[in-house]
């Protein structure tokens, strides 16, 4: 593909480095942008990423997840083989990363997933200029354009007040959307306890072990009908099991991007759609696709069709990767959530 990277069945390979980046099965020698799942598996020989990013797939996978690790600082750059690499803030979720690959080629930017924008629980986007840009496309539609997240939690406090006998149920992913529910709602100026199923407690508690401030929160445990009322995050897929049934008759609301598409509601079963993604919109990818100054663009996992037609019309040259082995973000999450919690429907 270049001199820089190629695709084998394990995904994008840096020959030069000797490293695949977020690999898709296990490897010798991997980089990794961020914990979610499609894109930080166990089994790699060794694992280069943010301490951050470390620690959560020890959360996730137990402290063996692979022979050796390197934790390496936003910007600093460290020699891989004939590489510089150097890991820079993605903006997706805790210590998620872009990684730039420097050498006598030029420079080459793998974005991993990102936003652009505001997150009070992540380091923000950091725009790195290089000559080949690597975006992710989950959004990569113009129909996507994402609401300020203001706006979203006013609806569920607007909610909260309309319907303030019933709970409110937010479908949130474990990793980086349940802690940005929260700490928004804070902003919003929420300051009562927020109730948590028992699968998103050890990365929230780690979130709050990071430093990033979420105020009380507390698990769920066997309540139910007691907490009307109240707000509670549980994984998606509890929105619609047993398990939702002991609040008696929930308003049920589900944080993502996705929830723009009305059908995606639907089957999520979502009274109350929340608009809030941790992914770059339309207007954001293409933006940082001409900011960048990139004049190679390679598009992956996502709507990479019409993000490539875009680049065209702006005179980039772009492809599409065609990469398998990666969900449609926001929904990839799901493989390693922790066990359901226990305890009889109410």
């Amino acid at each position: 593909m270049s001199e820089m990277l190629t695709l084998t069945p394990e995904g994008l390979y840096c020959a030069s480095a000797r490293a695949h980046i977020d690999p898709i099965r296990p490897v010798e020698r991997a980089i990794i942008t961020h914990g979610h799942a499609d894109h930080a598996r166990s089994g790699h020989g060794a694992v280069l990423a943010t301490q951050q990013t470390l620690d959560i797939m020890a959360i996730r996978y137990g402290k063996n997840f692979a022979g050796n690790t390197q934790a390496e600082a936003y910007g600093a750059a460290v020699q891989v083989g004939d590489v510089a690499v150097s890991l820079h803030p993605a903006g997706h979720v805790l210590g998620s990363a872009q990684v730039l690959l420097e050498n006598w080629s030029g420079r080459t930017v793998v974005s991993g997933d990102y936003k652009r924008q505001e997150d009070p629980t992540c380091a923000p986007f950091e725009l790195v200029h290089c000559d080949t840009f690597v975006t992710e496309a989950t959004f990569g539609l113009p129909v996507f354009r994402h609401p300020v997240a203001s706006k979203e939690m006013n609806k569920l406090l607007t909610s909260l007040q309309v319907f303030a006998d019933r709970t409110h149920l937010v479908g949130a992913y474990a990793l980086g959307k349940a802690q940005r529910v929260i700490a928004e709602l804070r902003r919003a100026g929420y300051e009562k306890t927020i109730y948590l199923h028992g699968a998103l407690e050890k990365l929230t508690r780690y979130y709050i072990d990071q430093g990033i401030d979420l105020g009380e929160i507390e698990p769920v445990g066997r309540r139910g009908k007691e907490l009307a009322g109240e707000i509670v995050l549980c994984p998606p897929g509890q929105l619609a099991d047993r398990w939702a049934r002991r609040f008696g008759d929930p308003v049920t609301a589900m944080a993502s991007g996705w929830m723009t598409v009305r059908a995606r509601a639907r089957q999520r079963g979502a009274e109350l759609p929340l608009i809030l993604s941790d992914h770059a919109d339309w207007d954001d990818l293409c933006r940082t696709l001409a900011e960048t100054g990139a004049g190679q663009i390679w598009v992956t996992h996502g709507a990479e069709e019409a993000l490539v037609h875009w680049c065209e019309r702006q005179g980039l040259q772009a492809r599409p990767l065609n990469m398998i082995g990666y969900g449609d973000g926001e929904e990839a999450d799901t493989s390693v959530e922790q066990p359901r919690e226990t305890g009889a429907a109410v």
